[in-house]
């Protein structure tokens, strides 16, 4: 039962999950307290990775139009 759970957790960072899927999710949280810290496990990560590409992008644009790009001011004060 929690393999089913754990996959439609990760299922739920990358798509909205049917009705059908959301109802048997919620379902097996409201029983299974070792699933429900790993939903929010996985929806931290998603944020964190989220924020950090986004952190990359913008890095990244930074330095398109130098011909040495080396590393951005911000990344140099870490």
């Amino acid at each position: 039962m929690c393999k089913g759970a754990t996959r439609l957790m990760s299922l739920k960072q990358d798509r909205r999950l049917t009705f059908q899927e959301r109802l048997s999710l919620r379902f097996h949280l409201s029983m299974c307290g070792a699933c429900r810290q790993c939903d929010r496990q996985f929806s931290l990560l998603h944020r964190s990775g989220e924020r950090f590409k986004t952190g990359l992008d913008e890095d990244v644009g930074d330095d398109r139009n130098t011909a040495d790009p080396g590393l951005s001011d911000r990344n140099k004060l870490r």
